[in-house]
């Protein structure tokens, strides 16, 4: 697999033109209003920011480009893909059977999944959720390009996206550095089924779903949403084959409806990323579940400290990434949380260690972020936000 490959797939499971936008909602804060008119100048179709200091009173703002609303007018209480912010659900289910003693975060993995995992007996539950196993991700493979674009769709039971990824080497030992890899979560996913006798869905279902009364949030089997969502997008082909180096199999690009150089990719069927990124959940809902979980509602002390301890992700980040959750270094302070990108959709979802205040940053596009301007944009968007929340802009 070549490096101007995984540029294509790095956007997805993890993080245009200029145009012209709908007006920004409410009065707000300069910095953080700022920021949010330069991170849609940079081409992103819309996006949707809500920030709360713990005091009552949320900043929100919503900011899209007028060919949109043809489509849908964005709303901060529209479902959204939030791809691997599952991540984070996963991790806290884990962490709950571990506090149940019914799992160890030292167990290897051969324990729980035997014969499945090339050197599964030297690669724990804890590297997998840490990111830290080695693994390949099947996302960096050609073969599964057709299931990102949705050009060709087709089943991917996690069995086939695991032979996907163990036809590649490991990238390094087991536990000696950081990697990305979505292949971690659909073993974890598999581990969690094996350690409860139950299925992932029925999981998330009872421990995260139905305590804390999350209304719009679920495990979809299929393309379909089953409310009022947000449309995403994506650059067409021409305008997407900028974003990478040549060489990149950009082909037909995505897959849907086009209009104003752009492709919505909101009938992409990604269901396939499971435990690793499917779940459907809106900005309440999910801050209501990054509130529980920083609060220890959801979790022992124990459990919760070990969530919270970090790896360097290293590169040139001073990030650092837990045990299902991304540690974000800002300016103004530390939160924690996970990002996540599916075709057409791109969250940071993020609390500080109290779980009382929050941030939310929901994008109509992922892969249109690859441009420098609007990556940049990004992060300083993360950061005008987080520094909102702490009280510091």
């Amino acid at each position: 697999m070549t490096k101007r490959f995984r540029a294509l797939t790095a956007a997805v499971l993890a993080v245009a033109v200029a145009v012209s936008t709908a007006g920004v909602a409410a009065a707000s804060p300069a910095r953080l209003s700022q920021a949010v008119q330069r991170f849609s100048a940079a081409g992103v179709p819309g996006v949707a920011v809500r920030v709360d200091d713990g005091r009552g009173r949320p900043v929100e703002l919503v900011r899209q480009a007028r060919w949109t609303l043809a489509d849908h007018r964005l709303s901060l209480g529209d479902e959204f893909r939030m791809a691997s912010n599952t991540k984070t659900v996963t991790a806290t289910i884990l962490l709950q059977l571990v506090a149940e003693g019914r799992a160890g975060l030292d167990d290897p993995v051969e324990r729980w999944l035997p014969g499945v995992v090339p050197n599964g007996s030297a690669i724990t539950l804890r590297m997998l959720l840490n990111q830290t196993s080695g693994l390949f991700d099947f996302l960096n493979d050609a073969a599964t390009f057709g299931l990102l674009t949705g050009q060709a769709p087709r089943p991917w039971p996690p069995s086939a996206l695991l032979g996907v990824a163990f036809a590649h080497p490991p990238l390094f030992a087991p536990g000696v550095r950081w990697g990305y890899s979505n292949t971690n979560y659909i073993l974890l996913g598999l581990v969690l089924e094996e350690v409860s006798g139950a299925r992932y869905a029925d999981l998330v279902r009872d421990r995260i779903i139905k305590p804390l009364r999350l209304k719009d949030t679920y495990l979809p089997t299929d393309a379909e949403f089953r409310g009022r969502h947000a449309v995403g997008y994506e650059p067409d082909a021409e305008h997407l084959a900028p974003l990478f180096p040549p060489g990149v199999p950009i082909g037909d690009g995505f897959a849907g409806p086009q209009h104003h150089q752009h492709v919505n990719t909101s009938a992409i069927d990604l269901s396939a990323a499971w435990a690793a990124g499917g779940l459907v959940s809106t900005a309440a809902d999910w801050n209501r579940f990054l509130t529980a979980l920083m609060s220890g509602r959801l979790l022992p002390a124990a459990q919760l400290a070990q969530l919270r301890t970090a790896v360097p992700q290293g590169g040139t980040t001073d990030d650092g990434y837990g045990l299902g959750v991304m540690q974000i270094n800002t300016p103004c302070g530390t939160v924690w949380g996970h990002s996540g990108g599916f075709p057409g959709y791109r969250s940071h979802n993020y609390a500080d260690a109290t779980g009382r205040r929050t941030v939310n940053i929901l994008a109509t596009t992922t892969y249109a972020l690859l441009a420098p301007e609007a990556a940049a944009a990004q992060r300083e968007l993360v950061d005008a936000a987080v520094c909102r929340m702490f009280g510091k802009s």
